[in-house]
């Protein structure tokens, strides 16, 4: 080794960030948290990088670099990186010193060590415990990563840098945000002093390709007599929500919901943090808004709610009811503004309804409970449940009907079924979606009356043929 110059460790610097997964699941380790290909660089590699970055940021003028395009601004620091490595006489392969660029450009310009996993679109979330600890969910299920950043300090300018897009902010004074990426994909952040091992960002990320029914019934979350019934549903404006758990894929299903709106129609939407993707021309988007410094100007989601009934709208979609706004959202349903659709968490549509009377009453509301079922099932016409299987795939598992009440009691029918039969020797859950028999739904006058009556009772009939065969 020549004196002067300094050593740099070649081991695992041209390997991928994380290996895609296996068309085969390999056998989980000791603590059942499947681990991707384990690429976490050396000390010497961190050290190196700071080295490195901190003269680049001593020789760039960075109020020039912030006037030039994405790819200009790229090229200019790829340049200086390769001057202050000749320079300071650092060895390694050219394979090395690509990724060594690319690592430090995504640190200047972009999100840092994240930038390789929202390249991919097969990853659903992506999970930041810390500067040293990086989870990913592929195909439903969560792997670890040998994705690392440079200490919590590098994570939480990054975590400031995503969140100061949309005007907000995050640090010790309000260490709690929701953001979202310019591709609508959802951001959760949370910094100590409430999180004691470093920040903690989650990131739930949306396809580049927006999924659709038919692609739905592709992957066997639903079949196609199930997906004709939506379609009817979302085209006939029935009032909708979809229930599920964390992941289950509400937003997804009533992103694929809304596909089928006219597009004469005026669609106002509410959310925490912008993630629907309505492709219809006639949309207006609404955000809510945290309060600032001094504890004022907020703006809450039933602010934003009450506020679109003054906005002539003809559907309002509220991304995720989770509190008063379900009331207002209520209202809404049941003064003309058919077809409005809202998600909300739940394990079964009639626990769904359980929670919407519950925010309805947390909301400071002194309505008898009688009298917020009525409400209920004035308003809401169908829950659509989405699941996610433990196996990793997502099913919509139930289409429910509110039939109206039989003394205090609200009366629900299902329409449409997913029955779980067992599992294969790959830990595949086997099961089946299936009719249960309803010829004639209480949405059907509502389908007459967008000339839809004859594809559903097609769907319908289609669904009970299969059915019965599947049971002889």
């Amino acid at each position: 080794m020549e004196t002067g110059r300094t050593p740099f460790p070649s081991d695992g610097l041209g390997a991928p960030l994380v290996s895609a997964p296996a068309a085969t699941r390999p056998p989980a380790p000791a603590n059942n948290v499947p681990s991707s290909v384990d690429t976490r660089r050396s000390e010497s590699y961190y050290e190196t990088k700071g080295t490195i970055f901190g003269a680049l940021i001593e020789a760039i003028d960075l109020a020039q670099l912030a006037r030039l395009d994405v790819d200009s601004a790229r090229e200019e620091i790829r340049d200086i990186v390769n001057e202050i490595i000749a320079i300071k006489s650092i060895v390694m392969s050219i394979a090395e010193q690509e990724d060594l660029l690319d690592d430090i450009c995504n640190d200047v310009l972009g999100f840092g060590p994240l930038e390789p996993l929202l390249a991919r679109d097969d990853i659903a979330d992506i999970m930041v415990n810390g500067s040293g600890t990086v989870y990913i969910e592929v195909q439903g299920k969560i792997q670890k990563t040998g994705i690392r950043f440079r200490d919590n300090q590098q994570l939480l300018n990054i975590c400031q840098r995503i969140v100061s897009q949309i005007g907000r902010r995050v640090d010790e004074s309000s260490p709690i945000c929701d953001a979202r990426l310019p591709d609508g994909s959802r951001v959760n952040t949370i910094v100590p002093p409430l999180a004691i091992d470093g920040p903690a960002l989650t990131i739930r990320k949306f396809k580049k390709d927006k999924l659709t029914l038919a692609q739905l019934v592709k992957f066997g979350s639903i079949t196609p007599q199930g997906a004709e019934i939506l379609r009817i549903i979302g085209r006939s404006r029935v009032n909708t929500l979809v229930s599920g758990g964390t992941g289950s894929g509400k937003t997804t299903l009533l992103n694929c919901l809304t596909q089928f709106i006219d597009d004469d129609e005026r669609i106002i939407t509410c959310e925490d943090a912008a993630e629907l993707q309505l492709q219809q021309p006639h949309v207006v988007r609404l955000e809510t808004r945290p309060p600032n410094l001094e504890g004022e100007g907020q703006v809450t989601m039933r602010d934003l709610v009450r506020n679109c009934l003054r906005m002539r709208p003809e559907r309002i979609i509220v991304g995720e009811v989770r509190g008063p706004e379900a009331f207002d959202l209520l209202q809404a349903m049941n003064t003309g503004h058919d077809g409005s659709m809202g998600t909300l968490h739940a394990n079964n549509p009639r626990e769904a309804l359980s929670r919407l009377e519950s925010m309805i009453t947390m909301g400071g509301f002194s309505l008898p409970s009688r009298t917020i079922r009525e409400m209920i099932c004035a308003s809401v016409d169908v829950v659509i449940q989405a699941a996610r299987l433990r196996d990793g795939s997502r099913k919509i598992t139930h289409v429910t009907e509110v039939m109206g009440m039989e003394g205090d009691v609200i009366v629900t029918q299902d329409v449409f079924l997913y029955d779980m039969e067992g599992e294969d020797a790959k830990g595949t859950i086997i099961g089946r979606h299936r009719s249960t028999g309803i010829g004639h739904p209480r949405f059907w006058d509502r389908a007459r009356y967008y000339g839809e009556e004859k594809n559903l009772a097609a769907a319908l009939d289609a669904s009970d043929a299969g059915s019965d065969a599947m049971r002889t």
